[in-house]
């Protein structure tokens, strides 16, 4: 993996020019990560691609996550890779762009069903915790479980940028319900079998719900990205040009 390094999330980056994608690539991560965290990834995909940057203010709806990262592509049509959350923000998306969403694929992503938010799409003991937690000390989860459960699996110095780098999101992106949505007929669901974040279960759960034929696993925690960038940028590169 390379170094971690701040890069400017919303600035497209082309990897090879001459085995070009037919479609950008519009990452959406997971909450509070760095966009640096999709650069391994990033640098063995062909074509060009962005990382969305959130919008950092604690009143921001949804519909303003989606609307910040629309902004962020070019006009035309483009592929959505969506971790964790970055699921419901895919959902809102393609009911406000369906026509410019040519597939979806969730990483170990959120896609709760239309009426439900992220937080009560979660299964009842951990919606009750999460709740909690984020009552008590708001979105930035505590050192001690961004370390044992969204970074398991990565080493120390990843780990220590991770909990340095990490911003709280606002609430409502966990409590706004998700409208109802058609998701593009090309869709996929990457499971990530050794998550402390996401059980499995839940995951194909998610999988249903965005409808997706092509699942791929990797045995990997909740930031397959930084634990294995390598094998998922292959699986990446499958769906989005030879997976349909």
């Amino acid at each position: 993996m390379s170094d971690p390094s701040p890069t400017v999330a919303g600035v497209f980056h082309d990897s090879k020019e001459n085995d070009v994608n037919p479609d950008p690539i519009l990452f959406l991560s997971g909450a509070g990560l760095p966009a640096w965290i999709w650069d391994d990834v990033r640098a063995d995909l062909p074509g060009e691609s962005v990382v969305a940057a959130y919008p950092k203010r604690g009143d921001a709806r949804s519909a303003d996550y989606a609307a910040a990262a629309l902004e962020q592509v070019p006009a035309g049509s483009f592929t959505i890779v969506a971790h964790s959350i970055g699921g419901v923000v895919a959902s809102r998306i393609v009911t406000t762009a369906p026509e410019r969403v040519t597939g979806v694929l969730g990483v170990a992503a959120s896609f709760p069903a239309a009426g439900a938010s992220f937080l009560t799409g979660l299964p009842a003991p951990q919606r009750v915790l999460v709740g909690l937690i984020m009552r008590v000390a708001g979105t930035r989860p505590p050192e001690k479980a961004i370390r044992s459960t969204l970074c398991a699996g990565l080493d120390e110095e990843v780990t220590g940028h991770i909990v340095a780098e990490f911003a709280p999101e606002s609430r409502h992106l966990y409590q706004d319900a998700v409208t109802p949505r058609t998701f593009p007929a090309h869709t996929g669901f990457v499971v990530t079998t050794e998550d402390r974040q996401m059980a499995t279960a839940l995951q194909y759960r998610y999988a249903t719900e965005l409808g997706s034929g092509f699942r791929r696993e990797l045995p990997t925690g909740h930031l397959p990205m930084l634990q294995d960038p390598a094998a998922l940028a292959g699986i990446v590169r499958e769906f989005t040009t030879g997976g349909r």
